[in-house]
């Protein structure tokens, strides 16, 4: 049937209607707000002003001042480890120990000195290389407990009992980066490492437990540092004649300079202040630009601090970062002190903690079990454990797998706690206690120290060596009581009817924490079937 004029108009009519609203909407598409800025933003750090979506002047520079605070900050949080290495080389040169020299405590390290963490129970070797000329060689010592670091904190190799050595002794060849020279077959355990400056320290145990004198020497004899001469030791004639590598003579390297460190007054501690930033600058100054992640390298570079370029920040930019890195500090410091993870504490509600158990060596894998059955590997977890990186390189030296496995009867192992069985900051003028059940699991001996909360160094006090443990040196060994546990006082004071093994003296003036360590751990400590007590206050 036909439609009439009057329906075809209409239909017409319809038509261009919702072909002008289709034209309307294809012109003004709705807008989610979730993609809009308003011309007002409050934020947690201000109100920022965008007329028309646009900043003006004042929401620019504020911006900005952000953004760069943000890269400061990051450059501090991510790469204290470097600078620790850094203040680390600085302390060793400061003391008059050039690159390819030794630095040993013959008489043990003491609290006047400034270490991060370190102990008075082992005797401790170390030093720096240099590695722009060409490989180095470090011929470790039999029984000694060592890695090597690169300028980034980047573990390199183990030395001695944990290093393929196995505490024999053995040589250890470590190559630049970049280096396409030959290298020797066999006769050397090769290392590559990322950056041209490396640092390397170990440490061996009394004989005995009592008598420093005989491993001394043992490592003046045996522990040696110098350049690799290729050609030499570990090349084969036939690689000569193939053309493969140079022919040179086989001769005794030169003697290895050695420093005493006993009683030394030096600092290895990173600066948390401006001079922070100038360490840093020195650090990628003088490594390959390559050596570190460029993701981490990316807000170093934003604040200034690019390789072959001067670092002159300007009035505005100094303040900036001066702010971040005082901040920084404040969060790492935190971080270290107040853990806010529960996993990291070693046992339930205790105040014992190590996050290396969950974290591993390189702050994203949990440490392997080691079961009857053989090694449980853990899946990576792809992702970094930020708190767990600050606040290690805020207060420790030296990192390596070794650190972080649950082998028994190899190396040690650590518990720390910064706060005591209550939950409370340790308190210099009061005198605390801790007991240690019988049988402690240490099948060569155990130890607590003491440290300083500002330092992070070994706490100083009239004691000279602030620890306590089964080693009758440089303290008298601590005496168990009846029922075969011990009982060790922290205090400054050394209570009545305590022996002086028993107690370490604390500073009234000076908040403290401590480390127990265990060495050569035994399974009862894995297991957790042996606990310390939380360390109670006595007064």
């Amino acid at each position: 049937m036909a439609r009439s004029s009057r329906d075809s108009k209409h239909l017409l009519t319809a038509v261009v209607v919702t072909l002008s609203a289709f034209a309307s909407a294809q012109a003004e598409p709705s807008v989610p707000t979730a993609i809009t800025t308003p011309e007002l933003v409050e934020t947690p750090l201000g109100s920022f002003e965008f007329p028309n979506g646009a900043p003006n002047e004042a929401t620019a520079a504020k911006a900005y001042d952000l953004a760069d605070f943000t890269y400061a900050y990051r450059a501090v949080m991510d790469n204290m480890r470097g600078v620790s290495i850094a203040a680390l080389h600085k302390g060793l040169q400061d003391a008059g120990v050039k690159d390819g020299e030794v630095l040993i405590f013959s008489e043990l390290m003491d609290s006047n000195s400034l270490f991060l963490t370190a102990n008075c129970d082992t005797i401790y070797a170390m030093g720096a290389l240099d590695l722009t000329k060409g490989p180095m060689v470090i011929e470790s010592p039999p029984a000694f407990l060592g890695t090597v670091q690169d300028a980034w904190f980047g573990w390199v190799i183990d030395l001695g009992l944990p290093g393929p050595d196995r505490g024999e002794g053995g040589k250890y060849l470590i190559v630049p980066p970049g280096y396409d020279g030959a290298l020797p077959d066999g006769t050397f355990n090769v290392a590559h490492a990322k950056t041209n400056t490396v640092l390397w320290f170990g440490r061996s145990y009394l004989q005995d437990g009592k008598d420093p004198k005989p491993v001394v020497e043992t490592i003046r004899k045996t522990l040696k540092v110098y350049p690799y001469t290729p050609g030499g030791l570990g090349t084969p004639l036939a690689d000569f004649l193939a053309g493969k590598a140079p022919l040179a003579p086989v001769k005794a390297p030169p003697a290895t300079v050695f420093h005493e460190g006993s009683g030394k007054v030096m600092n290895t501690v990173p600066p948390t202040d401006w001079g922070y930033f100038e360490l840093l600058n020195e650090v990628v100054q003088s490594e390959p630009a390559t050596s570190l992640d460029a993701e981490l390298m990316g807000p170093v570079a934003a604040i200034g601090i690019k390789k072959g370029q001067p670092f002159k920040p300007d009035a505005r930019m100094k303040r900036i970062m001066e702010g971040a890195v005082t901040l920084a500090n404040a969060s790492s410091r935190t971080m270290f002190m107040k853990p806010r993870h529960k996993d990291w504490y070693y046992y339930e509600g205790s105040s014992w903690y190590n996050w290396l158990f969950v974290t591993g060596y390189q702050f994203e894998t949990p440490i392997p079990q080691v079961t009857k059955e053989g090694i449980k590997l853990h899946p990576p977890t792809g992702y970094r454990t930020m708190d767990a990186r600050s606040a290690f390189f805020y207060a420790v030296t030296g990192i390596t797998p070794a650190m972080a496995m649950r082998l028994t009867g190899v190396g040690s192992q650590y518990l720390m706690a910064t706060m005591d069985a209550d939950k409370n900051f340790f308190d210099g003028a009061k005198t605390y206690k801790v007991t240690l059940p019988k049988d402690v699991p240490a099948e060569k001996f155990w130890s607590f120290t003491l440290y300083d909360m500002q330092t992070r160094s070994m706490l100083a006090t009239p004691q000279r060596f602030p620890r306590a443990g089964s080693q009758g040196y440089p303290s008298p060994a601590a005496k168990a009581n009846p029922d075969g546990s011990t009982t060790v006082y922290f205090g400054p004071e050394q209570p009545e009817g305590v022996d002086r093994g028993n107690w370490i003296q604390t500073d009234p003036e000076k908040g403290w924490f401590t480390i127990l360590r265990l060495y050569s751990p035994l399974q009862p400590f894995f297991d957790k079937s042996w606990r310390p007590t939380e360390i109670e206050l006595v007064d």
